[in-house]
């Protein structure tokens, strides 16, 4: 029996980056759209891949290899295309990307075709873009998602939008195309193009006196109700019930080499090193590689992470409960700052940290080093998991400029490959992968969520609605003190059993493990039962506790109130109102469009809402009073109306605040009486 320092010694030298490069690249071969990529959800192109890794699944040496099949919507994106002779004679062909919407011309097809700024509805208003193509500017980072425009314009019949990224994303080149998950309807098509090529077109229709006519040749299909599926493989451990997950996902934008062909391959690697240095895994590692990720389900929110979602809560919802810990891979082949992150549930940053002060010195990679932060967050597939009671983590992705430049375009390509940084990922996330198969127990700490929790009580603010602010703060410090005392007899337990397995003393190791099955069970029982009372989100994704919805949006909810009181309405339009909620978009959208992008989250089947569904607290809905105050600005008006309806938003806030604490507390002293147990087992 190999203590683990040879275990992961034995691994790191059958470590081959450059099979993994290949196979990232391999991947590229498969294409819905021949020109610029795209494996989209569903398509043909992802069926062919997901085979591809079946295969390479078997011929590395995993076992039980089989596809998990589930339901989608999909999207094929074929080609889209625009041409127009200029005034100079030139004729212009320009190459577009796609958003996942339906739009077919059956070959070139003539529109007219309008420039309207940023799509807002005061821009459209002026304009007759009936069966008309709508040029316009977006900046997803700093604005609005591109679902918001694009509604509008269908709302006033245009035939599609065509989308240029002034910013926040494709910034590496003039000639960026971009595509995100549409976050809208299937029947409100988009295209996205180039800066360059829209500077050329925009001039076009000025010299046409701002409406000109162009060629279109587009064809891109959603599908409802389809079939894609996760590929899975294992390499089986001494015990089948006790599992530790790696995955990644194998759907793509253009040729998706970062995001995410090099983390399948990574994943892929990884489970090829272990099998070549014959270590034998005491749990079973299982690897998966998943569809649908970019995007998967029409006309929501959360329309991404639909693979994840599906593995988790529909294929094998049996692993909640068995996987110990889930290490998913997003763009791992490139530093995205000067510090390396692992982001994980609060639950491992305490084992993380441990696991990572001893890394050998990375400065030369990462001057800052390496770092752990919580929570996990909606952007990749490893929340999916979290909320359905698998301790995950992820590689952190989100952080400098990448983001804003590559991401998600044609340039997301091995031009920005960095060898020695894809090599210290294999290395960490191997060995990483090596030591938490060497505890009996997940080594799950409860502090750091309950420290986090505690730290974002705002007493004040709940004294003044009269929420029990002394008996949170008591109910969780019961909380910690439990906690505390679990984490120490997890460490304790985990270090006696690694003992034995390094010494050898395999009957020893036996009996420790086969004592530790309730508490593994318990632990993992009680970090699921953290996730579905702990975690919410905000409108625009943020990760809350419960009570922060309403003790955030009261904090605003004064500040604006203490403005119109004054009556300056400028400071209450643009300091406090417009960070409420989804309150931003009613200050440039018709209230139809606003209203579309609510209701379809507070009134459509959970099912369609996957991840997001029951995680929103409210909304507090001041699409009018905007809109009032908007037509007041600059002039001496009544304010009474405003103020009233802002009053009335307050109490009902505060309402929700006294009953979010009521049941944190709740919530808090049946976790302490669950780790009060544990500590008996």
């Amino acid at each position: 029996m190999l203590i683990l320092a040879d275990a992961q010694k034995a691994y790191l030298a059958f470590l081959d980056v450059n099979y993994s490069y290949r196979f990232a690249k391999q991947m590229e071969q498969f294409k819905s759209n021949s020109v610029l990529g795209y494996r989209t959800a569903g398509s043909r192109a992802e069926f062919e891949t997901g085979e591809l890794l079946f295969h390479e699944m078997k011929r590395i040496g995993l076992t039980d290899v089989c596809k998990d099949a589930f339901t989608l919507d999909t999207w094929e994106f074929d080609h889209a295309r625009l041409s127009f002779k200029d005034t100079g004679g030139t004729v212009r062909r320009f190459e577009l990307g796609g958003y996942q919407t339906n739009f077919h011309t059956g070959g070139a097809k003539k529109f007219a075709i309008v420039s309207a700024g940023k799509g807002t509805a005061e821009e459209l208003s002026g304009l007759n873009v009936e069966g008309k193509l709508v040029l316009i500017d977006i900046n997803q980072r700093d604005d609005w998602w591109i679902s918001y425009p694009v509604y509008q314009a269908h709302l006033h019949g245009a035939a599609a939008v065509i989308a240029v990224q002034n910013n926040g994303y494709g910034e590496v080149d003039s000639t960026a195309l971009n595509a995100q998950n549409i976050a809208g309807p299937a029947d409100a098509p988009a295209f996205s193009l180039s800066q360059a090529d829209a500077h050329l077109l925009r001039n076009y229709i000025a010299s046409c006196g701002g409406e000109a006519a162009v060629l279109f040749d587009a064809s891109s299909t959603v599908g409802f109700d389809g079939t894609s599926y996760n590929i899975v493989g294992k390499i089986p451990g001494r015990d089948p019930d006790s599992m530790l997950l790696v995955s990644a996902h194998y759907d793509s934008y253009f040729s998706g080499f970062q995001d995410d062909n090099a983390a399948v391959a990574l994943m892929l690697s990884i489970a090829r090193s272990i099998l070549a240095s014959g270590y034998r895994p005491e749990k079973t590692l299982v690897f998966c590689a998943m569809a649908a990720e970019e995007w998967g389900v029409s006309n929501s929110k959360y329309d991404w992470s639909t693979g994840a979602y599906n593995e988790i809560f529909r294929v094998h919802p049996e692993w909640a409960g068995k996987v110990a810990a889930n290490i998913n891979f997003e763009l791992p082949a490139y530093a995205h700052d000067t510090q390396d992150v692992i982001r994980c549930v609060y639950e491992y940053s305490t084992f993380l940290n441990a696991f990572v002060s001893k890394v050998p010195d990375i400065t030369h990679l990462y001057p800052d080093g390496l770092s752990i932060v919580s929570p996990v967050m909606t952007w990749s597939d490893d929340f999916s998991m979290a909320i359905a009671g698998v301790p995950s983590m992820v590689n952190d992705f989100a952080e400098g400029s990448y983001m804003e430049t590559h991401y998600h375009t044609q340039f997301d390509n091995d031009d920005a490959y960095d060898e020695s940084i894809y090599r210290f990922h294999h290395a960490l996330y191997g060995t990483l992968l090596l030591a938490y198969d060497r505890c009996a127990v997940p080594p799950l700490d409860f502090v750091p969520r309950l420290e986090a929790l505690k730290d974002r009580i705002d007493i004040e603010r709940m004294t003044q609605c009269g929420a029990n602010a002394s008996g949170l703060i008591l109910s969780v410090n019961r909380a910690l003190t439990a906690a505390e005392l679990l984490y120490q007899q997890v460490c304790t337990l985990n270090h006696h059993y690694a003992n034995a397995l390094d010494s050898g003393d395999r009957s020893a190791a036996d009996a420790l493990y086969a004592k530790s099955r309730t508490l593994y069970a318990g632990l993992l029982s009680a970090f699921k039962f953290c996730e579905d009372r702990f975690t919410r989100l905000g409108w625009h994704d943020a990760v809350l506790f419960p009570h922060e919805y309403a003790q955030l949006n009261l904090a605003l909810l004064d500040g604006a109130l203490r403005a119109l009181n004054a009556g300056d309405v400028n400071s209450a339009l643009d300091h406090w109102l417009h960070q409420i909620d989804t309150t931003w978009y009613a200050y440039y959208f018709d209230e139809a469009v606003c209203r579309h992008f609510t209701d379809y989250v507070l009134h459509q089947p959970a099912d369609r809402l996957m991840w997001g569904a029951g995680r929103i607290c409210g909304l507090v809905d001041l699409v009018d009073v905007v809109k009032s105050l908007l037509r007041k600005r600059g002039g001496m008006q009544n304010l009474k109306s405003e103020i009233f309806i802002l009053q009335n938003a307050e109490k009902e806030l505060s309402q929700q605040l006294i009953e979010s604490v009521s049941k944190e507390i709740e919530a808090l002293d049946f976790l302490s009486a669950q780790l009060q147990e544990l500590l008996k087992s």
